[in-house]
């Protein structure tokens, strides 16, 4: 299925696409987010974490596995974040294609936490020694074009992701398994990929390119011998004579294999459509992140593909919401102009308070003095202003979703200054996911800084 779209505008491939910018504001009525109850149901035994790149799917996969593993369930995250901070956020050195015991996680009510990075290469690797025999799968791990196949074709990584998720699930080892999706250029790919890369392995082009091999005996090769003739000349045309060769080498080794990547492709998107699996769909508050979450809301629905709900990241908030921008920007601007700084002799004293009388002496400030504080004040003031447009832009951005998604879950997670960098600010991140904590906590020494 195709996933171009026309820029502004949120629809689902074969709906009339409604734009997002016209869309009624709407109220912020969207139901609460609840993670707790996903987490702790045994019948949950696959969360999928999907969204657009950059929006902070490999913390909040993490933090999701901590708060599980800590609450009771023997939980493994599979991450394909190329970035390992993951593993830096656990302490673990490297993550690899095999899940390691993630050490300092609380398991006093019975879970432990495993972590692992999906090595694209290595399981494409792992699945050709598993339905190969060891001449054969030397032959097709030694063969050029499976390196460049196996090492970065369009969809691999997805397809991989697949794969990797169905083995995991098979093993039955773990309660729960938490998959941080690929940084796709869209978030469609992931369901997207897995299905154009198995249609390639299994389609109509390589079936071709096997058709001198299935034809026994010189008359059948005579009869392909002109087509494929004609065939093989132009293919190396466009392709080149080595890597048809190399094609043609690749193909004929993996003759065997072709059928079962469709096969395990179909089985594992089934698994994804089952009663256990959930998706959360992570975005943040900006206008293109949560396009894309709208288009990956309404797939999924057409998938009938379970949906819990959306992890709304980085969402800004400010210590004095009832001081508005026009506000602010209007205390500035008379600050700026001395318009209400006291800087000459007289009675007039702070508004409110009781008048100075004349024998009470005056303590001068040196205008300098004076020009400072009003500066610095006017400075925090527009500070303060920029805050809450970012506020009311990010609002109406959520209303917009909201309005087209009035059933869709919603938790947000708030913006925070630091990185996270180890368990304690996964913790605190898995708080904010299970009571939709939109504003920072009160600063303190020992709070720590962890990013969504």
């Amino acid at each position: 299925m195709s996933t171009d779209r026309s820029p502004g505008t949120d629809a689902a491939p074969g709906k009339e696409p409604t734009p997002v910018a016209d869309a009624a504001p709407g109220m912020d009525t969207a139901p609460m987010l609840d993670v707790d109850p996903l987490l702790d149901d045994p019948a949950t035994r696959i969360i999928v974490c999907c969204g657009s790149g950059g929006v902070g799917k490999t913390t909040t996969a993490a933090a999701l596995g901590v708060r599980a593993a800590e609450r009771g369930r023997r939980a493994v995250v599979l991450t394909i974040d190329p970035a390992r901070r993951l593993a830096q956020s656990m302490g673990i050195d490297s993550l690899d294609n095999v899940p390691r015991r993630v050490k300092g996680v609380d398991d006093s009510a019975g879970g432990e936490l495993h972590a692992m990075m999906l090595d694209m290469k290595r399981t494409f690797d792992e699945i050709v020694e598993a339905h190969a025999d060891a001449d054969r799968a030397r032959a097709i791990l030694e063969n050029p074009f499976y390196q460049s196949l196996s090492a970065g074709f369009a969809g691999t990584q997805e397809y991989m992701a697949m794969e990797k998720l169905g083995q995991l699930r098979s093993r039955d080892e773990w309660d729960l398994i938490v998959v941080d999706t690929p940084p796709s250029r869209s978030a469609l790919d992931f369901l997207d990929a897995p299905k154009r890369l198995g249609s390639f392995l299994d389609g109509k082009f390589i079936r071709v390119l096997m058709a001198p091999a299935k034809v026994g005996g010189r008359a059948g090769m005579k009869f392909l011998n002109v087509g494929m003739s004609m065939m093989t000349g132009t293919l190396s045309k466009l392709m080149g004579g080595q890597l048809l060769r190399d094609v043609q080498t690749f193909v004929a080794a993996m003759d065997t294999m072709f059928g079962g990547f469709r096969t395990r492709a179909d089985a594992t998107y089934r698994l994804l459509q089952a009663p256990g699996t959930a998706f959360l769909v992570v975005a943040a508050p900006e206008r293109d992140a949560l396009r894309e979450a709208a288009y990956f809301v309404e797939r999924l629905a057409a998938e009938e593909m379970p949906l819990a709900g959306l992890v709304l990241n980085r969402v800004h908030g400010s210590g004095a919401p009832q001081l508005s921008a026009e506000r602010a920007l209007a205390a500035a601007e008379n600050l700026g102009e001395r318009g209400i700084v006291d800087q000459g002799d007289g009675n007039a004293g702070v508004r409110g308070s009781t008048a100075a009388s004349p024998e009470t002496p005056r303590t001068p400030q040196h205008p300098d003095a004076v020009d400072g504080v009003g500066q610095l004040t006017a400075g925090l003031l527009r500070l303060h202003a920029e805050r809450m447009q970012v506020l009311a832009r990010e609002q109406r951005t959520r209303d917009r979703f909201t309005a087209l998604h009035p059933e869709v879950a919603v938790t947000e997670v708030a913006a925070l200054p630091g990185d996270v960098h180890d368990l304690a600010g996964l913790r605190a991140i898995g708080e904010r996911l299970a009571t939709g904590q939109a504003s920072p906590p009160d600063p303190s020494p020992s709070a720590p800084s962890p990013s969504a």
